[in-house]
């Protein structure tokens, strides 16, 4: 039970970095790597300050501040320099690695001893309390943990919809649907590609200071195949909306986000070699990419057979 609770809110964590994915892959229509990079730069910076006495709130705040950092620079190199796109994503994510080497100062921080937002949660019950749910029993603090994470992604997500929703949300997605259109409207395609890649990656890197928090330590390959994960959570998110709409997208890709933990969780209870991680990761995207297609097909074929 434990390990499907803590996966939950892995799940929830990872949200964060989902629906940074879905700004720049779906909104955007740009692959961005400079996800791997930024996932660690926000833990790094967090974790960092962290260990120097920071406010734990703070030191999220300005790990996300810095992710932003991270997706400006893309964004500058893919419009400015003209370089491609992925290619951008690329030399960022690389170019982080040393940074995030240089941040920490070392490939790993621990944390078990600092004051985070995830032990102010905990410390708000007793150790040794637990909550009943269908007859298994959860430790409170792992309640007022997600419960945390759920506020942190409930005012996310809000902020994101009430954007989209003004006449900068709708110019930035209408970016990504006909970039020709809005440039002839006048609109500044190159600052608005660069400002979404900034929400973007500062969305991940904020994902990525709650899960050191929560983890109880930085390292500096923990951005490791992230942008699968995103790309995962976003793609089976659409496929249980089954919408596109910026609501629905929204609360597609954190249920798609907390999914994909729980499928891992699973696999993993059933005897799952953690070797092998990697390669059911792959597994679960490609599935999740052919499976839409597949039941329309077989939809369509049985609308044709039940046809008079």
């Amino acid at each position: 039970m434990m390990l499907l609770i803590g996966s939950y809110s892995m799940g929830l964590i990872f949200s964060l970095l989902a629906l940074g994915v879905l700004i720049s892959f779906r909104i955007l229509g740009f692959r961005d790597l400079t996800v791997e990079g930024s996932m660690t730069l926000g833990g790094a910076v967090a974790a960092t300050l962290l260990v120097a006495g920071w406010n734990p709130w703070l030191a999220t705040a300005i790990a996300f501040l810095a992710g932003a950092a991270a997706g400006t620079v893309t964004g500058l190199l893919a419009t400015r320099l003209h370089i491609n796109g992925l290619l951008a994503g690329i030399l960022v994510m690389t170019a982080l690695f040393s940074i995030n080497l240089r941040v920490m100062g070392r490939s790993n921080v621990p944390l078990f001893k600092e004051t985070t937002v995830i032990s102010q949660a905990q410390k708000l019950t007793t150790p040794d309390s637990a909550w009943t749910f269908a007859g298994w029993k959860v430790p409170t603090q792992e309640v007022y943990v997600i419960g945390l994470v759920m506020m942190v992604i409930g005012l996310v997500a809000c902020a994101m919809y009430a954007f989209f929703k003004t006449n900068l949300g709708l110019a930035m997605r209408a970016t990504g649907d006909n970039e020709q259109m809005i440039r002839a409207l006048g609109v500044e395609v190159g600052w608005m590609l660069t400002f979404g890649l900034a929400i973007s990656n500062g969305l991940v890197a904020l994902s990525g200071a709650l899960l050191v928090q929560y983890q109880g330590y930085a390292d500096v390959q923990m951005g490791l195949g992230m942008v699968v994960l995103g790309f995962a959570s976003v793609i089976i998110g659409e496929s249980l909306v089954g919408s596109r709409q910026i609501g629905m997208l929204l609360i597609g890709t954190v249920m798609g986000s907390v999914l994909f933990r729980l499928l891992v969780a699973i696999a993993l209870r059933w005897g799952l070699n953690p070797n092998d991680l990697k390669l059911m990761t792959a597994l679960f995207v490609l599935a999740a990419l052919v499976a839409p297609n597949v039941f329309e097909i077989a939809r369509k074929k049985l609308s044709h057979a039940l046809r008079p």
